[in-house]
């Protein structure tokens, strides 16, 4: 797209909002970046440059505009569409591996040289994983600093900066104050620990699925809807979280996070993003899927469906088991009784939030009156835990799509359906089709389409790659609590004890 000069100046001179995050504008006279949708006057082309990157921008030498703060914008979408090397390290760049293992680390994620993937980072985007990661930390720097009242040491640290020295320098480069000066314009009110954002996204978005498949879903104790807001505990690699996302009217999700070590906050605050789909771009899925006469209606009633993903991969993973070829709400109840059995307590002053979700590695020895399942369906649930425990399974964001799929394919008990749920909620592969779900053969039938999944999955082909857009769509059709915003708390209760085995097979 930054490439593509022209098209670059007609987005910036009609402040189009679309293209924020797909590239970045620097002014040649005031030596500051910009996002395309700048509310100040263009300047002239022969003064702009475009580059893919903040960080990119940043090695140039430009600093970041205080009017339309360019370093809050949606990320690129074309990280959530790609399943290559440079798109899986971007998102493990904004899943703090950097800051965790450094370039070392993120190569071995990777199955690559750290030379190889240092090299593709910089033909793409003008940038190291060094400096991408570190306009991250000046991003994170600026939430701390702006939302809450931390001493500026403990900011730095928090953000990943490794002195104060390179915090400040890092500031004063980026945005062209000192961090005393952001804190004073800002006037923060937030106690320590506790901080209130805004998650910016594109528009138009839908939120009744989005927010209704996270609630219909929910699992006691681990997610609630309360008053308004989705709320969910996070486990998070130097400790845990509580996050509640409230949508609103404008361009952003309101969110209210506390977390139990602020080094947590960018990797919090990305994975909520990656939960709610705020990076995509609706109009691209749109577009395609609008062309199909029989999906054009739906697109037009409800534009900007988002997929609704998840903060934890291999949780999703053992609830996508546990969901298999049951309801809803026993998917719930068998999750629930995990979590009460396993999970690790927390304390939420704030609502009815308990636990957080048990690593496979605390399911290992799972005892089969737990989640009352026949003993086929134990044997593969403990087979997928077993395969979590032991790192056999990559459902991280930097994951090879397709092998994954291969990885799940080979376990005992798991078919296409479960494969292609992982794949689209999990993975967040936009093209992950489960063309054997029922809804999705019902609401096909209902529109004339094909219902075989052969047939189907032939149909689709047009719809690629944004078949898990379709889904959405078509499983709107159909009246399930998924398809709507909630009109009342759905909090925390406690599950129902296990029944024998025997029972619940009957059931």
């Amino acid at each position: 797209m930054y490439e593509d000069t022209e098209r670059c100046v007609r987005a910036v001179q009609s402040k189009d909002a679309r293209f924020d995050g797909w590239f970045f504008t620097a002014v040649l006279t005031t030596r500051i970046y910009c996002r395309p949708s700048c509310p100040v006057v263009p300047p002239k082309p022969r003064n702009m440059s475009f580059y893919p990157s903040a960080a990119a921008a940043q090695q140039a030498g430009f600093r970041a505009c205080k009017r339309c703060r360019p370093d809050a914008t949606p990320g690129s979408p074309e990280w959530n569409e790609r399943a290559d090397l440079v798109a899986r390290a971007m998102r493990l760049i904004k899943d703090g591996v950097i800051d965790r293992d450094g370039v070392p680390g993120l190569a071995a994620r990777l199955g690559y040289s750290t030379r190889q993937v240092e090299r593709q980072l910089r033909a793409e985007l003008g940038a190291g994983p060094l400096a991408l990661a570190r306009a991250q930390r000046a991003q994170a720097a600026r939430l701390l600093i702006e939302t809450s009242t931390l001493p500026m040491a403990e900011v730095a640290f928090a953000a990943g900066f490794s002195s104060i020295r390179s915090f400040n320098d890092t500031v004063l480069m980026v945005f062209g104050l000192p961090p005393t000066e952001l804190r004073r314009r800002s006037q923060p009110q937030a106690a320590a620990g506790s901080l209130a954002l805004r998650l910016p996204y594109r528009q138009p978005l839908c939120p009744d699925n989005l927010f209704g498949h996270l609630v219909a879903t929910s699992v006691p104790g681990v997610e609630e809807w309360r008053s308004g807001a989705f709320r969910r505990t996070l486990r998070l690699p130097h400790g845990h979280g509580i996050v509640e996302l409230r949508p609103t009217p404008a361009a952003y999700i309101d969110c209210r996070m506390t977390v139990s070590d602020l080094r947590d906050l960018t990797t919090a605050i990305n994975r909520c993003r990656w939960m709610l789909d705020l990076d995509a771009d609706p109009d691209a899925v749109d577009e395609q899927l609008g062309a199909d006469p029989v999906l054009e209606p739906l697109v037009r009633k409800n534009p900007g469906r988002r997929v609704p993903h998840t903060v934890d991969g291999p949780e999703f993973a053992i609830r996508a088991m546990l969901g298999q070829q049951v309801s809803t709400a026993a998917a719930r109840t068998h999750a629930a009784r995990l979590v009460t059995a396993h999970g690790t307590p927390v304390t939420d002053p704030g609502g009815g939030l308990t636990h957080l979700f048990p690593e496979p590695a605390d399911l290992a020895e799972l005892d089969p009156a737990t989640v009352a399942f026949p003993k086929k369906r134990q044997a593969a649930l403990n087979g997928l835990i077993g395969a979590l425990a032991r790192g056999d399974l990559d459902l991280s964001p930097g994951s090879d799509w397709q092998r994954t799929r291969a990885d799940l394919a080979a376990l005992p008990g798991i078919g296409p359906w479960t494969v292609e749920t992982i794949a689209m909620r999990a993975l967040a592969d936009p093209d992950a089709f489960t063309a054997t779900d029922l809804g999705v053969k019902l609401a096909a039938g209902a529109l004339g389409l094909p219902t075989t999944p052969v047939a189907l999955t032939r149909h689709s082909a047009s719809w690629r790659p944004w078949r898990a857009y379709a889904v959405q769509h078509l499983w709107a059709t159909g009246d399930h609590p998924i398809n709507h915003m909630p009109t009342a708390d759905v909090v925390a209760a406690p599950p129902a004890p296990a029944r024998a085995t025997a029972a619940a097979t009957a059931t």
